[in-house]
């Protein structure tokens, strides 16, 4: 397998053993986030490195150039978080994640692509994507999606909110989102800015099991799925500007 092992590279902290691949796989007592980046951008892969092997609970532990490669990465290295491009050669990124997604659903992948037309952001979501952020987003918006990964959640970049709104659920009417409670309102407009659950619950004080019964709460009242048609439920209906 030589010519797969040349075509990416392995980042390694405390190992202690070997892959089939004859690469080492990490093993830390404090379990960071593992992460995987695929992008074949070598800019692009530059500043993710830097920018996510700088926080103490992330280990990025493979780059892949194209999403054959990085779909064959996923199924030996198992990450936590797979940072996905869209644009890829030989297998594109959604493609790539509707394979990933079949065979290991429980690896979250947080689309990052220039991308932002409103199809190719649903289709993204639709192969299974937990988040689709837009390239050059802050550091703290990549971890905010991963954080939202990790809980289940679906995370949507503010900057792109909007594109897709006409493409999810109706408005609600309005007697619906009317009954929302002044907190749940404020919990509501911290969806939207993509903040998580424990990250709602620090900003205003109360405990991340408290949040948790707000946002069920909220969506019953918007009649929504998830907090995505949630956050776009808010802006087309103006409770969140």
């Amino acid at each position: 397998m030589p010519h797969l092992i040349s075509k990416f590279r392995c980042y390694i902290i405390n190992a202690n053993k070997l892959n089939k691949f004859g690469i080492m796989t990490v093993a830390t007592a404090s379990q960071p986030l593992r992460v995987l980046i695929v992008e074949d951008d070598p800019l692009i892969q530059l500043g993710l490195e830097q920018s996510l092997s700088q926080q103490p609970n992330i280990t990025v532990i493979g780059i892949a150039e194209d999403g054959y490669i990085g779909m064959k990465m996923a199924q030996e290295l198992i990450p936590d978080i797979i940072v996905m491009d869209i644009g890829l050669p030989r297998l594109d990124g959604i493609s790539a994640t509707q394979k990933i997604k079949t065979s290991l659903p429980n690896i979250h992948i947080v689309m990052l692509s220039s991308h932002t037309d409103d199809t190719e952001i649903i289709a993204s979501l639709s192969s299974g994507a937990d988040a689709y952020c837009v390239k050059g987003t802050s550091t703290e918006s990549l971890l905010s999606a991963f954080t939202a990964a990790k809980e289940g959640a679906t995370y949507l970049d503010p900057q792109i909110a909007r594109k897709v709104m006409d493409r999810l659920k109706p408005t609600v009417e309005t007697e619906n989102a009317s009954n929302l409670s002044q907190r749940e309102l404020e919990v509501l407009k911290l969806i939207v800015e993509g903040k998580s659950n424990p990250e709602i619950a620090k900003v205003l004080y109360l405990s991340p099991n408290t949040i948790k019964t707000h946002v069920r709460g909220i969506m019953n009242k918007l009649s929504v799925d998830d907090r995505v048609q949630a956050a776009v439920v808010a802006l087309r209906s103006g409770l969140v500007s």
